[in-house]
C-alpha cells in the first residue's frame, strides 16, 4: 500500500370612424421627432467591446497516469444502522451496478466499488443487526465481487457489528476524525457464533488482523503488537507466550488492554497502524486517492429501487417569482412521487443573482443519497444560471452551448463580493472547489491549472484558493483556464464540469436510460404568456398595435377604441417586461412622461418643439430600458441583445409611420370611411375654405383710397369715406392721418400702403 499520506488530497478537476381634421403637420412632426431617436440609440457606444473568447484548447483535467484506461467506479451509501431489509437494498443495488458495468466494461481495469459509511454520534447508529450485517459482509467479501475492487469509506463513527461489512471489503480509507470498533457493544455477551463470524470475514480479507478484530469485538480480549524479525505480529494474550517459542521477539506493546472493545480513528487507522490505505476528509480527497475524477464518485439512489424521474424547466430570465414557484412545486413533487432522479433542463442568460443562488442552494441541499440531480444545458446557461446547473450532482451539455460567461445581468464588485460566501458553501456541499464555479459569474476571476508534484493529479484553482490548501507549495502552475467568455461544451467537459455531451434531450435521456417519460415540472400558463409577451417579435407588434391605435385616437374626436387598444398594448408589454425581469417603475413613469410631452407638444404649446422631441427620447429610452437589463452594451452578450431592443423601437415607430400614412392615403380612399374621414384639401381647396368661412368681405375696397385714423403698427384702423374698417400695412409703420391706398383683399383682410 502507497504510505504518502494525502491529508489534503485533490480532486481531479472534475444550463398593441375618425374625421382628420386636426393638424396633420404636427403630427408628422412629432412622429418623425420620435423616430429621430432610433439612429441615436442605434449609435449607443461602449466603454468597450469584450469580443468572444477563442476556442482554446485545454488539456483533461484527468491523472495522467489513468488516461483511456479510466475505470468504472461507483459510490454506494450504507445507511446506518444495519438493520431491517438495509442488507437486501444494498445488495440490489450492488448487483445492478454489477450489471451495468458488465455491460459497458472495458475490461482494461477492474471497476471500483466504494461502500460509505457514514455514522453518527447517536447511540442508534451502533444497533445493527449482526444477521444483517454479517449478511451484507458475506455477499461483499464472496466470489460474487472478486472482480471489483472494494473500498470502505469511514465518515464518522462505526460502531457495532456495522464494523462486518466494513471488515468485508479489501480496502479501507477513512476521515482522520472517523471511529471504527466497538462492534460488540450491543451484545450482553460474546460467543463463540459472534467469535467465529467475525474470524472468518477478517480473514477473508486481512484489512485488519484477526486479533485486533477480535479486541473490537470481545471486551476481555487483550491485543498485543510484537515486534518480529519478520515484522509486526498482532497477537491476542493468550497466544503471545507460543509465539516467543517460534521466534525472537524484540518488543511488546499491548495496543489494547482487557475490559475494553478496540477503537481506532481513521488517523490511527492509517498512520499508526496501515489498516487503511488513504485518510481523506471529503470526497474530493478520497477521489484523488482512488485516483478517479471526481464526478465519478457519486450516488446512484435509482439503483436497485427503479427511478422515479421528474424534469424541471428553468428557461429565460432568473427572476423570483419562477423561483419561488419552481422550488415549491419541485419539493411537493418529490415528496408525492418518491422521486430519486430530477432532471433541470436550464436554457436561460441568468438575470437574479439572488434568486439563482436560491435555487442552487435548494438543489445543492438535496440528499444526493436519495434524489440525484442532474442538469441538462443544450443551449446556454449564462451568468448566474450556470451557479444552478453547477449545484446538480451531474451536468450534461451541448457541444456548442455555453456555461457561464456574459448574461442577462452585470455583477459589480459589491455583488460578487455578496455572493462570493454562498457560493463557497455550495461547493462545499457538494464536495467540488469553488474558484470554477465563481468564475462562471466573475469573468475577472483567474482560474489556472495545477499539478501537485507528488500525487500527480491536475485541479483548477484561483490564486485565492490555492493559497487556502494546505499544501499549497506542493501545487505547480500549468496554464490558465479561459472562463472570461464562459465555456463551451468540450471545454467544460475537459475542465471536469460535464460528465458528457449530448445536443438534444432525446440524446440525454438516451445516455441516462429514461425510456419512461418524465413528469414535468414546468411553470402554469401565467408564467408561458409572459415567456411569450418577452419575446422580441411579440414585444415588438404590441408597440406597433399600440402606437398605431393611439395615432388614431390622437387624430379623432374624444376617446374611443383605438384609445382603449392602445392602452392594452402598452399594458401588457410593461406588465411582461416587469414580469420578466427587465423593467421596473422607472421605464413606466419615463413611458407615460413621455408620452405626456408629446400631447402637450401636439394640443397645449405647439411650434418650438422642444416637449415634442424630449418626449420622443424619454420614450425610446423607457422601450430600450424595458427590453434589456443594461444601459450600455458592454461584453459580447449585452451587444448581442441590442438588435432585440432596437427591433422593438422600430416596431414603434413604424407603427406610428403606418398610422400617419393609412390615416392620410388609404382611408380617404376607402368606401367605408370616406364619409367619416375627409381627404387633405390641396392650396385650390384651401383657397375656397377660406374664402367661405369669411364672414366679411372688402373686394370693393381694392384700389380704394382712404386715411389711417390709428397708426398702422402694422395693424390699424382707416377711413374709407364713410366706412372705418380694420387695415394691416405691408410691412411698413405708418401715422395716424396718413393717405394709404387698398393694394390686397384677402376676404376680411385689407392691405394697405402709403401714397403720396
Amino acid at each position: 500500500m502507497n504510505d504518502v499520506n494525502p491529508m489534503n488530497l485533490t480532486e481531479t478537476a472534475e444550463h398593441t370612424a375618425v374625421r382628420v381634421t386636426s393638424r396633420p403637420g404636427l403630427f408628422w412632426h412629432a412622429g418623425s421627432a420620435l423616430l429621430a431617436c432610433l439612429f441615436a440609440a442605434s449609435c449607443w457606444a461602449a466603454e468597450e467591446v469584450i469580443e468572444p473568447a477563442a476556442e482554446s484548447a485545454v488539456e483533461p483535467t484527468v491523472d495522467d497516469n489513468v488516461g483511456d484506461e479510466r475505470p468504472l467506479v461507483h459510490l454506494i451509501r450504507v445507511p446506518l444502522p444495519i438493520s431491517g431489509n438495509v442488507d437486501r437494498q444494498v445488495q440490489s443495488s450492488v448487483e445492478e451496478l454489477l450489471a451495468r458495468w458488465q455491460r459497458d466494461a472495458s475490461g482494461q481495469r477492474r471497476p471500483i466499488l466504494v461502500l460509505e459509511f457514514r455514522g453518527n454520534d447517536d447511540a442508534g447508529s451502533a444497533t445493527s443487526q449482526f444477521e444483517r450485517a454479517l449478511s451484507l459482509a458475506r455477499f461483499l467479501s464472496g466470489e460474487r465481487l472478486s472482480r471489483v475492487r472494494t473500498v470502505a469509506y469511514l465518515n464518522g463513527p462505526v460502531r457495532g457489528h456495522a464494523v462486518l461489512p466494513v471488515l468485508a471489503c479489501e480496502e479501507i480509507m477513512a476521515d482522520p476524525e472517523s471511529q471504527l470498533g466497538r462492534a460488540g457493544e450491543i451484545e450482553p455477551f460474546i460467543d463463540e457464533t459472534l467469535r467465529s463470524a467475525y474470524r472468518e470475514i477478517a480473514q477473508r480479507r486481512r484489512t485488519i488482523p484477526v486479533p485486533v478484530v477480535m479486541g473490537m469485538l470481545d471486551a476481555s480480549a487483550t491485543v498485543y503488537v510484537v515486534q518480529t524479525l519478520d515484522g509486526a505480529r498482532y497477537v491476542l494474550e493468550e497466544e503471545l507466550e507460543d509465539l516467543k517459542k517460534q521466534t525472537s521477539v524484540s518488543e511488546v506493546v499491548r495496543i489494547v488492554p482487557s475490559g475494553e472493545m478496540a477503537q481506532f480513528s481513521g488517523s490511527q487507522l492509517r498512520l499508526e497502524f496501515g489498516f487503511a490505505s488513504h485518510v481523506a476528509r471529503n470526497r474530493v480527497q478520497l477521489s484523488a486517492a482512488l485516483r478517479v475524477p471526481l464526478g465519478s464518485l457519486l450516488e446512484d439512489p435509482t439503483l436497485g429501487q427503479g427511478r422515479r424521474a421528474l424534469r424541471v424547466d428553468v428557461s429565460g430570465k432568473i427572476q423570483a417569482d419562477t423561483v419561488t414557484w419552481l422550488e415549491r412545486s419541485l419539493r411537493d413533487e418529490i415528496e408525492k412521487q418518491q422521486a430519486n432522479f430530477v432532471c433541470v433542463v436550464i436554457d436561460s442568460p441568468g438575470g437574479s443573482p439572488s434568486d439563482s443562488l436560491r435555487l442552487a442552494s435548494y438543489l445543492a441541499s438535496l440528499d444526493s443519497g436519495k434524489v440525484r440531480t442532474v442538469a441538462f444545458v443544450a443551449t446556454e446557461a449564462r451568468s448566474d444560471a450556470a451557479l444552478i446547473a453547477l449545484a446538480c450532482d451531474e451536468l450534461v451539455m451541448g457541444e456548442r452551448a455555453v456555461l457561464g460567461g456574459p448574461g442577462a445581468r452585470r455583477l459589480g464588485e459589491k455583488q460578487l463580493a455578496d455572493i462570493q460566501v454562498p457560493v463557497k458553501q455550495i461547493a462545499e456541499t457538494k464536495q467540488r472547489g469553488w474558484s470554477l464555479m465563481m468564475a462562471m459569474v466573475d469573468p475577472g476571476m483567474s482560474v489556472r491549472r495545477y499539478r501537485h508534484q507528488e500525487m500527480n493529479t491536475t485541479r483548477l484553482f484561483s490564486e485565492e484558493e490555492h493559497a487556502e490548501q494546505e499544501d499549497a507549495d506542493r501545487w505547480l502552475v500549468e496554464g490558465e483556464m479561459p472562463t472570461a467568455s464562459g465555456l463551451r461544451g468540450q471545454l467544460a467537459q475537459d475542465a471536469g464540469l460535464a460528465v458528457a455531451l449530448a445536443e438534444t434531450f432525446a440524446d440525454f435521456a438516451s445516455f441516462y436510460q429514461l425510456e419512461d417519460q418524465l413528469t414535468a415540472v414546468r411553470p402554469n400558463w401565467a408564467h408561458r404568456v409572459i415567456e411569450f409577451l418577452a419575446l422580441p417579435q411579440v414585444a415588438g407588434g404590441l408597440l406597433f398595435i399600440g402606437w398605431f391605435a393611439l395615432m388614431f385616437e390622437f387624430m379623432s374626436p374624444g376617446v374611443g377604441l383605438p384609445g382603449f387598444i392602445a392602452a392594452v398594448c402598452f399594458l401588457l408589454f410593461f406588465w411582461s417586461s416587469v414580469l420578466h425581469g427587465t423593467a421596473g417603475w422607472l421605464e413606466i413613469l419615463l413611458f407615460i412622461t413621455g408620452v405626456t410631452c408629446i400631447v402637450m407638444e401636439i394640443f397645449v404649446i405647439p411650434g418650438f418643439g422642444a416637449f415634442g422631441i424630449g418626449g420622443g427620447l424619454l420614450v425610446v429610452a423607457s422601450i430600450v430600458l424595458a427590453s434589456q437589463t443594461f444601459v450600455l452594451p458592454r461584453n459580447a452578450y449585452e451587444w448581442s441583445q441590442v438588435p432585440d431592443s432596437l427591433l422593438v423601437v422600430a416596431a414603434s415607430g413604424a407603427g406610428i409611420i403606418a398610422a400617419l400614412a393609412c390615416m392620410r392615403r388609404v382611408l380617404t380612399q376607402a368606401p367605408v370611411f370616406r364619409r367619416v374621414a375627409l381627404e387633405t384639401p390641396d392650396e385650390s381647396q384651401l383657397e375656397q375654405i377660406r374664402y367661405q368661412e369669411s364672414l366679411v368681405h372688402f373686394e370693393h375696397l381694392l384700389g380704394k383710397r382712404g386715411v389711417t385714423t390709428t397708426p398702422l403698427l402694422p395693424s390699424g384702423k382707416a377711413q374709407f369715406g364713410d366706412d372705418i374698417v380694420d387695415v394691416i400695412s405691408n410691412g411698413e409703420l405708418i401715422q395716424v392721418g396718413s393717405a394709404v391706398a387698398v393694394v390686397e383683399v384677402h376676404g376680411n383682410e385689407v392691405v394697405v400702403r402709403t401714397i403720396s
